[in-house]
């Protein structure tokens, strides 16, 4: 424990004078972030707040792995580092040069195989020991790398307004952290956790809506977010229950996850190509309903909190009653994600219609 408050405050002082110095310098330089279909923002505000957390994250991740020597960190992981750094670059590169999206793409590969090729990869369905419900075999390889690929663009997708992918990251890996540390007290995905939940904070300090955000992370931190939150499920050090299974890490990712089908059926559906941005997401629905920015953190906050007990719960559990408390955390999110996705078609057809009472905003 005393090691995990030590990594979460130094990380989160690392990210507070890195955040603040990539703030400083962005508004010397005029970095700022571009309006597109997506955003909802106005005026002149620095997109880079990405780099200052991301670098203070990868700078103690990697002191981590040389001190504690338990996640056959020293070599095996250094491949993982490479692919937070690739993902990093990639973004800040989109964030000034926005670049086509099959680029992108083979990016995301590349920092996928750094990910696979050391052996990360999820080896579980659940904790049953027995039949179709218990090994991946080869099959974790290519679920393996959807699931980096897809995170990376889901945290990049569900960026939209202040303080929403950096909070739900901070509460997704405060959880991820809570499941490594109930397993192992030394655990190294536990200090992993802690350190980028730190750097998140850090960041956090900047990015929330109150009054309103003073930095972006940009494409290059939601990317980065992204290939980190993918990574940490598949740590494992000697603990042989460090890994999780992917129903579990899934449950806890269900907000960007199901976001981002929602997004893809939606743009399959109405014949546009899947990179087009657009305002359907569910942050967007919400504020359709009348939210303000700060209530649509504080709807999504708590769901995610209620899908973080829920997994924290499952993954505690044994046996079949893991896998009924499983199921109600993805039964949670289908009736959350359900009520908005028809609450919004309702409030949007009042304005078509021209309406009295329908929220225009």
């Amino acid at each position: 424990m005393t090691g995990m408050i030590i990594v979460l405050t130094v990380s989160i002082i690392f990210s507070l004078a890195a955040v603040a110095m990539v703030l400083k310098l962005s508004h010397k330089k005029a970095w700022y972030d571009h309006i597109n279909e997506r955003k909802i923002h106005s005026g002149d505000i620095p997109r880079l707040g990405g780099i200052g957390f991301a670098l203070a994250f990868i700078v103690i991740a990697a002191l981590i792995g040389l001190i504690t020597r338990k996640l056959d960190a020293n070599l095996r992981f250094l491949p993982c580092l490479a692919a937070l750094l690739i993902t990093l670059i990639s973004g800040v590169w989109d964030d000034f040069r926005p670049m086509v999206p099959r680029h992108k793409l083979w990016i995301q590969f590349l920092a996928a195989l750094c990910v696979i090729i050391p052996g990360y990869i999820f080896r579980r369905i659940t904790y049953i020991e027995s039949g179709f419900l218990s090994g991946l075999g080869w099959l974790g390889y290519p679920i393996t790398f959807l699931w980096i690929v897809g995170l990376i663009n889901a945290i990049n997708f569900i960026d939209g307004v202040d303080g929403l992918a950096g909070g739900l990251s901070a509460l997704i890996t405060l959880f991820f952290g809570l499941i490594f540390f109930s397993y192992s007290r030394t655990s190294s995905a536990a200090l992993f956790c802690a350190s980028l939940l730190g750097v998140m904070l850090g960041f956090l300090a900047f990015n929330m809506p109150i009054p309103k955000a003073k930095i972006f992370m940009g494409d290059g931190g939601s990317q980065f977010l992204g290939c980190s939150l993918a990574l940490l499920p598949l740590l494992k050090d000697h603990n042989s229950h460090a890994a999780l299974p992917v129903p579990y890490a899934a449950a806890l990712l269900a907000i960007p996850i199901f976001d981002t089908i929602a997004a893809v059926w939606r743009r399959v559906r109405d014949g546009r190509k899947i990179a087009s941005p657009d305002k359907a997401h569910v942050h967007h629905k919400l504020i359709n309903l009348g939210l303000s920015v700060w209530e649509v953190d504080a709807v999504l906050y708590s769901l995610q909190i209620l899908l973080g007990i829920l997994t924290f719960i499952a993954v505690r559990l044994e046996g079949w009653p893991s896998l009924y408390v499983l199921g109600a955390a993805y039964a949670v999110a289908i009736i959350f994600f359900g009520a908005v996705h028809f609450l919004n078609r309702k409030v949007m057809a009042k304005i078509r219609e021209g309406q009295p009472g329908a929220h225009t905003e």
